[in-house]
């Protein structure tokens, strides 16, 4: 499967973006999708994942109450609705794949930038 994430932009404090991570291959459906963040100088940051059905989503800490991971398999495609954003999330925003089980997130798309102004 191949991934492409996009929407990122500058926004100001408070403000939303969504994020979109669509999904090339048949199987898309039979992945699990996290969501990852790398700001730079730091490590990259799991910021929240999405189960193949949609039933199973967890957060990091550091989004929760602000971030909403959503999938839609009829379109390829998984969201990230980020709301309440703060200069702290200005990073590059990368969606991942794996199979159910799978330790490792073996599928990377290219990035997309989101930049928080204060």
């Amino acid at each position: 499967v191949q991934l492409q994430a996009s929407g990122g932009g500058l926004v100001q404090a408070g403000g939303s973006l969504r994020l979109s991570c669509a999904a090339s291959g048949r199987t898309f459906s039979e992945y699990v999708v996290g969501w990852f963040r790398r700001a730079p100088g730091k490590e990259r940051e799991f910021v929240g994942s999405i189960s193949a059905t949609g039933g199973g989503i967890s957060y990091a800490d550091s989004v929760k109450g602000r971030f909403t991971i959503s999938r839609d398999n009829a379109k390829n495609t998984v969201y990230l609705q980020m709301n309440s954003l703060k200069p702290e999330d200005t990073a590059v925003y990368h969606c991942a794949g794996k199979m159910f089980g799978a330790t490792d997130y073996n599928y990377w798309g290219q990035g997309t930038q989101v930049t928080v102004s204060s």
